[in-house]
């Protein structure tokens, strides 16, 4: 994953800031794990692995 991509990236629930956790992409704030499928980040909130406390 490009660092530059990364950096522009957002998560698309919370707006919060994301880092790269193995091959998912992980939200800081609200812990959203979105896949990367062929190396394209997939930023949908349905697509996303979701914790267990988690609340819309």
């Amino acid at each position: 994953m490009d660092k530059e991509l990364l950096e522009m990236l957002a998560c698309p629930s919370c707006k919060g800031d994301v880092r790269l956790e193995d091959e998912r992409i992980v939200c800081i704030k609200c812990s959203l794990r979105y896949p990367i499928k062929d190396g394209i980040p997939v930023m949908l909130i349905d697509e996303a692995e979701k914790p267990k406390n988690w609340r819309k």
